[in-house]
């Protein structure tokens, strides 16, 4: 799209996704709600597709299980997990939000993952059996540690 300045010189403005503005306008809800976390993460969680829904609450309760001391809140509309800062830790994207072909769990630089000078700090999830959650368990150990 090409727009006109002021100065009335042609700039190239490809603007926003809708599904970036609908996260951005959650973000600024999230900022302005006085909800509780755990109300916020249950409500993010209803509106998945059966599929993400059923690997985010379990996924939710894992956190809550793994890493008691995070606190559920959303995050730019995404189930997210802080630190006693507020900080947000971890978050689970589900697949729909930016209509990807998978979900994804990950982590932001508040987590104490640091492993060398490169490591992972993203995983794509499309089920979450017994072994995605022991992987899951230890990545959240070491990221509150």
């Amino acid at each position: 799209m090409s727009t006109t300045s002021k100065k009335g010189k042609s700039q190239t403005n490809e603007g926003f996704t809708t599904e970036e503005k609908a996260a951005m306008r959650a973000r600024a809800r999230e900022l302005k709600a006085a909800e509780d976390g755990e109300s916020a993460v249950r409500a993010a969680l209803a509106a998945m597709s059966p599929h993400d829904r059923a690997i985010g609450k379990r996924l939710h309760a894992l956190i809550k299980e793994s890493a008691p001391d995070l606190s559920p809140k959303t995050w730019y509309g995404m189930p997210a997990y802080a630190n006693k800062d507020g900080k947000v830790v971890c978050f689970f994207r589900n697949a729909t939000k930016f209509k990807e072909r998978y979900a994804m769990f990950g982590f932001n630089d508040t987590a104490n993952l640091d492993d060398g000078s490169m490591w992972p700090v993203a995983y794509a999830l499309t089920e979450l059996t017994a072994a995605e959650e022991a992987k899951i368990r230890a990545l959240l150990k070491k990221a509150v540690t």
